[in-house]
């Protein structure tokens, strides 16, 4: 059974029906979904969560779906990694990894919010599904639509990187480059959903879409054997994941399945493109949208759609946002790949440099659960790292030459660069 409620409005409580809706009428605050929390208790507990399937379906009864899920059954239950040695050298108590380049099929958070629009899309009667992408969603939108057997138009910015354009392409999509930036193309795409009545999956499907970002706190909470971190990092772009993250915690302390220690959130920007960090710092309700200048381009969105509510739920979770610069995302990269043998893009290496930042500010304490929230894979990004690494050396297939390398390397005094043998 469904447990959805309505559709209501964020800002004045309206009500509506579940159909492909983005806004309210009365005043054209954006719209979310509700449930009947009362109608759970008893039946969403945590046995019946565990006795679910290996995968984000798990937590169908708190999802906006009528009946079986049509894709995404691999997708989510990503690695909950407890970091000991990254803590060990940034000098805290308890921290974890929640490794979405992990993720299935696309290695990045998304394909939990596209397998909920996808499945929406179908049990609409939408036979075309599209999104505007600054590369990680239109990767998903095209693998799960290319399994769904749904004909896809995918959006990007003209400028995407060449490994992005290719993970997206091998789908089959029509992909549309578009001169300008992620903001340029979302205006445009709200304008095809409604001129061409397509599922534009973070345009008239997004209060759905956005709900598929709790399943990474529910596995959170769950993972962590039913409690919540003190403390969580979370890259913003449009700012759908943080709030919904929060979401999460909430309904999880509704139905009793964990107990409310007063969970913060934390926002993480690049400096080149951090306009909600920027009003949290300034103590503004409202941000200034930016235009975008950093490597992290999969989070690099000026005018972020939920940014208001970022700023909210961090205020109300006493948390607070930081930004890092290209080089410390660059650090934090290395820094991860190096002591957990995770390699994210950099808008993880954002995540990660920004908690270091908030650690030694003092505004995370070191002494209390942190969880750091990777959202994509380095696979796909690979050129933010190209010259970073000394030259390869080659030697003859010869004992000697082998043992005057190794010594060579037991002789370097630095360890910073990671050496190839």
């Amino acid at each position: 059974m469904s447990f959805v409620h309505a559709l209501t409005c964020k800002e004045c409580g309206a009500e509506y029906g579940i159909e492909p809706r983005t806004v309210c009428d009365n005043d054209f605050g954006p719209v979310e979904v509700a449930y009947d929390y009362d109608a759970m208790q008893g039946t969403v507990t945590r046995e019946s969560i565990e006795a679910g399937p290996a995968s984000l379906w798990r937590y169908k009864d708190l999802l906006p779906i009528e009946g079986e899920p049509r894709t995404g059954f691999n997708s989510g239950l990503t690695p909950l990694v407890k970091a000991d040695r990254l803590a060990a050298e940034l000098g805290v108590k308890e921290l974890y990894i929640k490794d979405d380049s992990a993720n299935h099929p696309t290695f990045s958070y998304k394909d939990r919010v596209v397998s909920i629009a996808i499945t929406k899309a179908i049990e609409f009667g939408f036979d075309t599904v599209g999104c505007a992408s600054t590369g990680n969603l239109a990767h998903s939108v095209a693998a799960h639509a290319a399994a769904s057997g749904l004909r896809t138009f995918v959006m990007i910015p003209h400028d995407l990187e060449e490994g992005k354009m290719v993970g997206m392409s091998v789908f089959g999509p029509r992909v549309v480059r578009i001169k300008g930036n992620y903001d340029d193309v979302n205006r445009l795409c709200s304008q095809i959903a409604d001129k061409y009545n397509w599922a534009i999956v973070n345009v008239n499907l997004r209060p759905f879409y956005t709900e598929g970002a709790k399943t990474h706190g529910f596995e959170i909470a769950e993972q962590m054997g039913w409690r919540l971190p003190r403390h969580t990092v979370v890259p913003v772009a449009g700012g759908t994941i943080l709030p919904k993250v929060w979401k999460a915690y909430q309904e999880f302390i509704q139905l009793g399945l964990v107990e409310d220690n007063k969970p913060a959130m934390y926002a993480a920007q690049a400096e080149g493109c951090s306009p909600v960090v920027k009003a949290i710092e300034e103590g503004v309700d409202l941000f200034h949208p930016q235009k975008p200048n950093t490597i992290a381009k999969s989070i690099a969105i000026g005018n972020p759609a939920d940014g208001y509510y970022v700023i909210k739920v961090i205020r109300d979770s006493g948390g607070w946002g930081a930004s890092a610069e290209d080089s410390e995302i660059i650090e934090a990269i290395q820094l991860l790949a190096r002591t957990e043998g995770i390699f994210t893009e950099p808008a993880g290496g954002t995540t990660l440099a920004c908690a270091i930042k908030l650690i030694q500010q003092g505004r995370i304490p070191r002494d209390e659960p942190i969880c750091v929230c990777i959202t994509g894979n380095g696979l796909k990004t690979l050129e933010v790292m190209q010259g970073r690494f000394t030259e390869t050396p080659v030697i003859n297939a010869k004992m000697g030459e082998f043992d005057t390398l190794v010594k060579q390397i037991e002789e370097q005094t630095t360890e910073s660069t990671p050496q190839t043998v």
